[in-house]
């Protein structure tokens, strides 16, 4: 039985160096669902200084024994499933069938694929036949410092914990306090699996706090950090005095761009992907923009698609969407669609308050704008919350140009009957993801951003380098 006040550091589960208890709240019903505590200075240092003298005799295990503890970490993952899906359900509010499939099902399958890409991975490689005494090796980059969200816990906590040990890499995990309790579990799995004390540590903190404290570190080497571009940004100047590596995936404001000839099922699926998660996602396609000629059907298809999407709570059964994360994104949402409306944008469905019926809890009605410009604010700002903007444009020139009218680049949609348009279009979407006719990205498929989307990639090989330095070597055949 976990000890949510206790952090792991070390191949122990110990008590935090001073007491500071933090609520975790159920979103669905506003009541304390968990007490963790919040780490300090000196439990951030322990958790380092563990990491650090854990590093040389992990980075020298055979890579097969990396290999073997993230097969025994899966075989303990599959097996105790349902405890991950009751832990991120309370935790963040996603409905339980949901939590079972998509949100568990996410860290199953990057672990999988990590495993995967690691069996076939080259750490050592001739530079090329022109210079045979040169060798190129892959080694990893240090203690690694990793910091998650809220939204999809386990699909970015086993994104960096994967490779960042399955290269070598020890590890400081720090995930949202707003939802660790996934985490929490994790790191049981881990100890289960029987990983070397040191190797991975996990506590829990606030960004101010062990966020900051971790990224300033002189004894971290890298911090892999997915979250708001605002937390990205501070995290990037604290870590600039000690010249270490930071990987970032941030937020999005994702265009989809629905032409004529576009599947009937285009719109309907869009609203869909926009409110998944209850919107609380960085690659969702919140801003519809549609070709005039079936703008106003799509704005009757996108209201009777949202009317249709059911809102309830989180441990009960069946397709729905549950409520927000916390009351402060709550507030934040509600505030923006009363921007929204304020701005002058016409507000087809949905709007502030919450649905019928629930009362409490952090649940928001489905919302959908029509008649959105680019310079109104639920144009331009992340709201994570299920609310859709939808725009006109006259052409693919116009639909390129409003797409990329955005400080952000994580992903865009395109939805055409015409595969040389679609291919076109692509190309110039200033993201760096594209899905193209509702096709999903293939596993290991590399996950991450341009702009203020961030500068890392995760997922597959792509993934596994992050955690890695390149070294060269003369004379290494000689």
């Amino acid at each position: 039985m976990i000890d949510y006040r206790q952090f792991y550091i070390d191949g122990a589960w110990v008590a935090p160096a001073s007491a500071n208890d933090y609520d975790v709240i159920d979103p669905s019903t506003e009541q304390v669902a968990e007490v963790i505590s919040l780490g300090s200075q000196a439990d951030t240092d322990a958790a380092v200084a563990a990491a650090k003298g854990a590093f040389w005799g992990w980075a020298d295990a055979p890579h097969e024994q990396h290999i073997s503890l993230l097969e025994s970490l899966l075989s303990i993952y599959k097996e105790r499933s349902e405890e991950m899906a009751q832990a991120i359900s309370t935790e963040m509010g996603a409905p339980i069938d949901m939590a079972r499939t998509m949100q568990v099902g996410a860290g199953l399958g990057h672990l999988s694929n990590t495993i995967d890409v690691l069996k076939g991975f080259e750490f050592s490689r001739p530079l090329g036949d022109h210079a045979p005494g040169t060798q190129v090796l892959f080694e990893p980059v240090g203690v690694a410092a990793l910091i998650t969200p809220w939204n999809w816990p386990m699909n970015q906590v086993v994104l960096k914990v994967a490779p960042a040990l399955g290269v070598g890499c020890t590890t400081v995990l720090k995930p949202s306090e707003v939802a660790p309790l996934s985490s929490m579990l994790l790191a049981d799995m881990i100890h289960q699996a029987g990983f070397p004390a040191g190797v991975f540590n996990m506590i829990n903190g606030d960004g101010a706090g062990v966020g900051t404290q971790l990224s300033g570190h002189p004894d971290v080497d890298m911090v892999s950090f997915t979250g708001s571009t605002r937390a990205g940004t501070a995290i990037s100047k604290n870590a600039a005095d000690s010249i270490k590596r930071v990987a970032l995936e941030l937020g999005g404001k994702g265009a989809n761009i629905i032409f004529a000839d576009a599947d009937e099922k285009a719109v309907t699926s869009g609203v869909t992907r926009c409110f998944r998660n209850s919107g609380q996602s960085c690659n969702a396609p919140t801003r519809m923009l549609v070709e005039r000629p079936i703008y106003d059907q799509a704005v009757e298809t996108a209201r009777v698609a949202a009317e249709k999407t059911a809102v309830d709570r989180s441990g009960s059964e069946g397709r729905h969407i549950g409520p927000v994360v916390s009351e402060v994104q709550f507030d934040k949402i509600q505030a923006l669609i009363q921007k929204g409306i304020d701005e002058g944008a016409t507000l087809v469905t949905g709007g502030t308050g919450r649905p019928d019926g629930l009362d409490k809890g952090y649940f928001v009605r489905p919302t959908v704008f029509a008649d959105v410009d680019a310079s109104m604010t639920i144009a331009n700002e992340e709201i994570f919350g299920p609310v859709l903007s939808i725009m006109a444009f006259d052409t693919e020139e116009e639909a390129v140009e409003i797409a990329n009218d955005t400080a952000y680049g994580l992903t865009n949609y395109v939805q055409t009957g015409d595969q040389q348009r679609a291919q076109r279009i692509a190309r110039r979407l200033r993201s760096g993801m594209v899905e193209l006719n509702s096709q999903p990205f293939g596993a290991g498929s590399p996950f991450g951003g341009y702009r203020q989307s961030g500068n890392g990639r995760e997922g597959g090989a792509w993934g596994v380098e992050e955690f890695l330095e390149v070294k060269s070597v003369a004379g290494y055949n000689a």
